[in-house]
C-alpha cells in the first residue's frame, strides 16, 4: 500500500509512494544494491482505463443515508482528463480501489485529499486506519470517507433481508461490515489517538463530517426475478449466482465463457479476452469448487449478449 502521509497547510497531497518504490529509490540513492526490492508489476494502461470505469460504473448501494450511515455523493469525472498512474497487481482488490479512488477523486477536482490511509496507533499497537479525509473545496468542510466496493450474491433463502447479502464465498457479510464501520471505523475518528494525529490538520478534528462511499455489485439467483432490495438500489444489481450443476444446464451449452481475474471482476464484460468454451470452462469451474472458491465467469451468448456471474460451490 502507499506510504501514510499527513502533510500541514497543503491544499493536495503528494502522491503516497509504494513502499517498494521507496526502498528502491534508497537503494539508488545509497548505491546499496542488495537492500533493492523488487518493484511490483503494474497493470497496463488499457486494464488500468477498464477498472476506471468499473469504479465509476459500479454503482452507491444505497442513497443519502441508511443502516446510520451517509453515503458519499461521488463526483462526476470525466475519464478523458484522467492521466493513468500505475497501480500495482499483487495488492488486493480492496487496495486498489483506494488508488482507483484518489486518481478519480484527484481529476473531479471537487476535493483535495488532506489525508490517505492514516494508521492510529496507541504506542506500539495500531488501532486501525483512515481511509481519507477531504477537504470538500466548494464548502472548505472536512470529510472522512471510509471507502468500501464489494461483490456480494443476494441468498434469498435467508428470511432477513438485511442479512440476505454475503460474499460469494459467506466469508464477507453485508451486515457484519456495515456494524464495523459504525462500531469501529467511524468512532476511530473520535479517538484521542486520532485526535492527536490529526491536531496540525485544519479545522477541529471533532468536526470533521463522516461518509461512507459504500459501493458494491450484486448478483441474484439464477432463473430468479429480481427482489425487492429496498433501501438498497436496483441500479447495484450486475449479474446473478447459481450452483454447479446449474453451469452443467442447457441455457450454458453453445456459448463462451472467461474466467476473470480478481483484478478484472469490478469490470463490465468486454469482448476482449480470450473465451473458451462449456466444457473447458466446466473443468476450471470445478477446480475452484474443490478449493471452496467462487469463481466469476462471464459469459458470451450466441446472439452476443454478455452476462456475469458467480458459481458458489457450497450447497
Amino acid at each position: 500500500m502507499g506510504a501514510k502521509l499527513f502533510f500541514e497547510n497543503v491544499n493536495v497531497l503528494p502522491l503516497p509512494l509504494n513502499r517498494m518504490s521507496m526502498a528502491y529509490r534508497a537503494s539508488q540513492e545509497t548505491g546499496n544494491q542488495a537492500c533493492c526490492l523488487p518493484l511490483p508489476p503494474m497493470m497496463d494502461t488499457n486494464q488500468h482505463m477498464l477498472q476506471l470505469k468499473g469504479f465509476l460504473n459500479t454503482p452507491a448501494l444505497w442513497k443519502n443515508t441508511q443502516f446510520g450511515l451517509r453515503q458519499f455523493q461521488f463526483p462526476s469525472v470525466q475519464l478523458h482528463r484522467l492521466v493513468p498512474e500505475a497501480i500495482p497487481q499483487n495488492i488486493r482488490l480492496g487496495h486498489q480501489m483506494e488508488h482507483v479512488f484518489r486518481q478519480l477523486l484527484q481529476t473531479s477536482k471537487t476535493h483535495d485529499i488532506l489525508v490517505h490511509n492514516l494508521p492510529i496507533r496507541r504506542q506500539k499497537q495500531t488501532l486501525g486506519e483512515l481511509d481519507f479525509i477531504l477537504r470538500e473545496r466548494s464548502t472548505m468542510e472536512l470529510v472522512h470517507v471510509e471507502l468500501t466496493f464489494k461483490f456480494y450474491i443476494v441468498n434469498t433463502a435467508i428470511s432477513e433481508p438485511v442479512h440476505r447479502l454475503m460474499g460469494p464465498n459467506k466469508r464477507d457479510m453485508f451486515f457484519t461490515k456495515v456494524q464495523k464501520m459504525k462500531d469501529q471505523q467511524f468512532p476511530l475518528l473520535r479517538s484521542p489517538e486520532a485526535i492527536a494525529a490529526l491536531k496540525n490538520l485544519a479545522g477541529d478534528p471533532m468536526g470533521i463530517r463522516q461518509e461512507a462511499c459504500f459501493k458494491a455489485q450484486l448478483f441474484m439467483p439464477f432463473g430468479q426475478d429480481p427482489a425487492n432490495i429496498r433501501p438498497l438500489r436496483h441500479a447495484a444489481i450486475k449479474g446473478y449466482w447459481l450452483r454447479l450443476h446449474d453451469f452443467k444446464g442447457p441455457y450454458f451449452k453453445g456459448a463462451r465463457f472467461y474466467l476473470p481475474h480478481k483484478r478484472e471482476w469490478p469490470i463490465d464484460p468486454h469482448l476482449g479476452v480470450a473465451w473458451q468454451g462449456h466444457y473447458e470452462t466446466l473443468l476450471e469451474v470445478n477446480l475452484h469448487m474443490l478449493k471452496k472458491n467462487a469463481p466469476m465467469v462471464w459469459m458470451l451468448k450466441a446472439n452476443g449478449d454478455l452476462e456475469k456471474f458467480f458459481v458458489v460451490w457450497w450447497p
